[in-house]
């Protein structure tokens, strides 16, 4: 039972290394334990299954939670994020019916859209950056 242990083990690596979040970390800590039981008493296969089992439910129950906080908490700020709050100049009519418009802000033209649905915003006017989705800045008429 060990080698199939240091197998799993082994595997759950080489598939966490291949992915890009944590999905089979926690297999792999219940894996471990498993080795060390497996290494202590090898006839012991229920004992073995048991530790896995309850070492990777307990790394993703008290775990997984702390590590996303951790991993989000990492999410960096873009150049684009500087345009939130900004003021810019609408250089095309902003129609989101017709999927049109454009602001123009820190020196680029953006793709942008109303945040209200049905809210027109004419070329010329200005606009608030309220957000952004994807490419495209979500706007809303300044005052």
């Amino acid at each position: 039972m060990l080698i199939l242990w240091l197998v799993a083990f082994v595997v759950f690596l080489i598939v966490e290394a291949l992915t890009t979040g944590l999905y089979s970390i926690w297999f792999a800590v219940g894996s471990l334990g498993a080795i060390v039981v497996s290494s202590i008493a090898p006839e012991l296969y229920w004992v073995q299954i048991l530790v896995f089992l309850s070492l990777s439910g307990v790394s993703i129950a008290f775990l997984r939670p702390f590590a996303d906080r951790v991993l989000k908490a990492r999410k960096a700020a873009t150049n684009a994020d500087m345009n939130v709050g900004q003021i810019g100049k609408v250089v095309e009519n902003i129609n989101n019916t017709e999927a049109t418009g454009a602001v123009y802000v820190y020196g680029k033209t953006w793709t942008a859209r109303s945040s209200a649905d049905g809210v027109m915003i004419p070329s010329g006017a200005h606009a608030k950056v309220v957000s952004i989705k994807g490419v495209k800045l979500i706007v809303e008429p300044a005052e």
